[in-house]
C-alpha cells in the first residue's frame, strides 16, 4: 500500500521585523512594495510583539495527527504524518513537498487551513503543491467552509465571550462576524463582453468567496440562536489593488453606532488562529474605533488549538485519504 499523509497548507509569517520586506515580497509574488507599506506592517508586527501564526499551526498539525492516530490504530493502518507547508515564509510549500518525497510519501490528502475558497489565492497554494508533485499523488480538497464541526468550534469559542459580555451588558448583545477581504478583481467574474488579459480563474461565474465567508457566519449564528441579531463584515483590506470586498468593520461599526447598540461581540470566521489581522486589526484598530463611537467591543478567543477544529480538519483528511485509496 502506498506510503500515505497528510499536508496542510498556511499563508505564513516572519518571526521578526526585520524580515518583513522579503515577506512581503513573497506575498506579492516579488512585486515592489512601497517603502511607507513595509514600514507600516512592520510598525504593527512591533506593537503585537511577534505573529504566533506558525507555531500555532504547528501544534494545530499535531492535534490532528493525534486525531488520525486513533482513527487508523482503531482500523489497524499505518499512522499517518502530518507536514505544513506555508505559501508566503518558510517551511516553505515546496521545500515540504521536497522533504515528503524524501521520506517516502507517495500520496497526500492537501488541506488548505482556510475554509472558505478564494479561486485566486487558494489556487496559489494548489499551484505550490503541484509544481513540486511529480510522482506524488494528490488529493486537494477545494473548500471546508460548510463543514459543521468548523461551525462547532467557532461557535463553541463564541458562547462564553458572548455570554460574559451580555452579563456585563444586562442584556442579550449582537455579534458581527468578519472574514479578511479580498480585491474585488480576483473574485468577480469579467462584466459581459470584456476583453483582454487572461482570467483570473478557470471557470465561470463568480468566485464563491464571500458567499462561502457569510454561510459560515450563516452556520456559526444558527448553533447561537439566543443571540439577538448579527452582521457580517470584510476585515483588513489592502491599500492598493483597487476595491476590495466591503462593507468594511469600520463602516459597519459606524452603521450599528447608529442602533444605539453600546455592547458587541466581534468574531472572525474566516482565521484559524491568531495573527497580525486578529492581535492588531481587531484588538487594537476596530477595538479604538468601536470605543470612539461608544461601542464595548469584545472578541472570543481564537480557534487555535481547538480539540474541535482538529477533529474537523482530521475529518477532512481521512476523506482525502480514503479518495486516494479507492
Amino acid at each position: 500500500m502506498p506510503k500515505q499523509a497528510v499536508l496542510l497548507l498556511a499563508h505564513g509569517t516572519p518571526e521578526t521585523v526585520d524580515q518583513i520586506p522579503e515577506y512581503l515580497r513573497n506575498v506579492v509574488s516579488g512585486r515592489p512594495v512601497p517603502q511607507p507599506v513595509v514600514e507600516e506592517i512592520q510598525h504593527r508586527y512591533a506593537l503585537i510583539g511577534r505573529s504566533p501564526l506558525t507555531e500555532i499551526t504547528m501544534e494545530q498539525a499535531r492535534l490532528i495527527q493525534a486525531e488520525l492516530a486513533q482513527s487508523n490504530l482503531a482500523a489497524g493502518r499505518d499512522p499517518v504524518p502530518v507536514y505544513v507547508g506555508m505559501r508566503n515564509w518558510r517551511p516553505y510549500i515546496p521545500e515540504v513537498v521536497r522533504r515528503m518525497a524524501a521520506d517516502g510519501v507517495e500520496e497526500a490528502a492537501v488541506i488548505c487551513m482556510a475554509p472558505q475558497n478564494s479561486r485566486t489565492s487558494v489556487g496559489l497554494y494548489r499551484r505550490a503543491v503541484q509544481a513540486e508533485a511529480a510522482g506524488l499523488r494528490i488529493d486537494f480538497t477545494e473548500d471546508w467552509a460548510q463543514h459543521p464541526l468548523l461551525a462547532d468550534a467557532f461557535a463553541e469559542r463564541l458562547r462564553p465571550a458572548w455570554q460574559k459580555l451580555c452579563a456585563e451588558a444586562g442584556h442579550p448583545v449582537p455579534v458581527l462576524f468578519t472574514a479578511h477581504s479580498v480585491p474585488t478583481r480576483t473574485v468577480e467574474p469579467p462584466a459581459a463582453g470584456a476583453t483582454g488579459g487572461p482570467r483570473l480563474w478557470p471557470g465561470e461565474g463568480a468566485d464563491p468567496y464571500a458567499g462561502q465567508a457569510r454561510y459560515t457566519a450563516e452556520l456559526v449564528a444558527a448553533r447561537v440562536p439566543e443571540i439577538p441579531r448579527w452582521w457580517f463584515a470584510f476585515q483588513s483590506q489592502g491599500a492598493s489593488g483597487g476595491p476590495w470586498l466591503g462593507p468594511t468593520v469600520e463602516e459597519t461599526l459606524n452603521s450599528i453606532s447608529e442602533t444605539e447598540c453600546k455592547f458587541l461581540i466581534l468574531q472572525p470566521i474566516g482565521f484559524l488562529c491568531d495573527h497580525v489581522e486578529i492581535l492588531y486589526d481587531v484588538d487594537r484598530l476596530f477595538h479604538e474605533h468601536a470605543a470612539r463611537l461608544g461601542i464595548r467591543l469584545a472578541r472570543p478567543e481564537s480557534l487555535n488549538a481547538s480539540p474541535t477544529l482538529a477533529k474537523a480538519v482530521a475529518d477532512l483528511a481521512r476523506k482525502g485519504l480514503a479518495r486516494l485509496r479507492n
